[in-house]
């Protein structure tokens, strides 16, 4: 008849009888559990006296097992080959599990991959995948740990923290030649405007009405779903676009993108990033990024703020 839980006796007992058992060897097991000798040796004697019974006959230089501690060490040593085994599975998921991170297209391919190779470079262990989607998504039931999300902050879910705003303004390469913006500038111009996002500050027809040059037309407009196309289309010089400067503030400082001064501000965006993550209290692979990500999302706010 099996006993009770609460009779048997102690996990660590158990684990240098094992070790003293698959090696016939007090001092082998001792190096095997990374113990003393006379640790093992205490052991052994714990669980002697906790079940009553003797286990090992010694001897001045050798032991062996008695009847009754060879019955239970096969019983012991499968069990205990057992857990070793499970927990070799649940330690090789862990290590092998990647962070996933889910972002806007934009977001993913502006922000988050140039910054990316750092974070490998700091902890080459973790690795992570990116699942770049402009919807938004349930993490828990798609099997998500961290997402980015971009809105007004009275939308964010509970829990969310704020990354980062945004500033928009117009940006440009410098091979069109432009300082700034004017009605003639804009006449002679192919401006690049985001469909993405229907608040105004994300359309050129406010923009131009919120200098006083209503009626103003460029000479061409290219329209784009996907905001890293649009930007991708600014650096090659097809034309004048609105750039969030929160992601594209490493091109404005090596000079792929020039900001376009206006006369009067534009329409100013009230939405943010923020992070949102699976788990209040998340495995160390994925603190380990979520608290990069908040670090990173800082120095990109003060940058911005200056």
């Amino acid at each position: 008849m099996p006993v009770s839980l609460a009779k048997i006796p102690s996990v660590d007992l158990f684990r240098g009888f094992v070790a003293v058992g698959r090696r016939m060897s007090i001092t082998l097991a001792a190096g095997d559990l990374f113990l003393t000798q006379s640790a093992v040796s205490r052991q052994i004697q714990g669980l002697e006296t906790a079940l009553g019974i003797k286990l090992f006959e010694r001897s001045h230089r050798a032991i062996r097992f008695t009847p009754e501690g060879e019955q239970l060490f096969l019983a012991a040593d499968s069990a205990m080959q057992q857990l070793q085994d499970a927990l070799g599975v649940l330690e090789d998921s862990q290590r092998q599990r990647p962070v996933t991170v889910t972002a806007s297209i934009g977001v993913v391919g502006l922000w988050l991959l140039p910054r990316l190779g750092a974070f490998q470079a700091q902890h080459p262990e973790i690795e992570v995948r990116l699942s770049a989607s402009n919807h938004l998504v349930d993490l828990r039931k798609d099997g998500l740990d961290i997402a980015i999300r971009y809105g007004q902050e009275s939308t964010m879910p509970p829990g969310a923290t704020r990354l980062f705003g945004e500033d928009i303004f117009p940006v440009a390469h410098p091979s069109l030649g432009l300082t700034g913006l004017d009605p003639a500038a804009i006449a002679r111009s192919t401006l690049l405007e985001f469909e993405g996002d229907p608040s105004p500050w994300w359309q050129w027809n406010a923009w131009i009405e919120s200098q006083g040059w209503a009626g103003i037309k460029p000479k061409s407009v290219i329209r784009f779903n996907l905001y890293d196309q649009l930007i991708h289309a600014a650096i090659a010089g097809q034309g004048i676009a609105l750039g969030r400067g929160q992601l594209i503030a490493p091109m404005l400082a090596d000079g792929r993108l020039v900001a376009l001064p206006t006369p009067c501000p534009g329409p100013k965006s009230n939405k943010l990033y923020c992070l949102i993550q699976r788990d209040a209290k998340p495995g160390r692979p994925v603190q380990i990024l979520i608290d990069w990500i908040r670090g990173e999302a800082r120095i990109t706010d003060s940058t911005a703020a200056r």
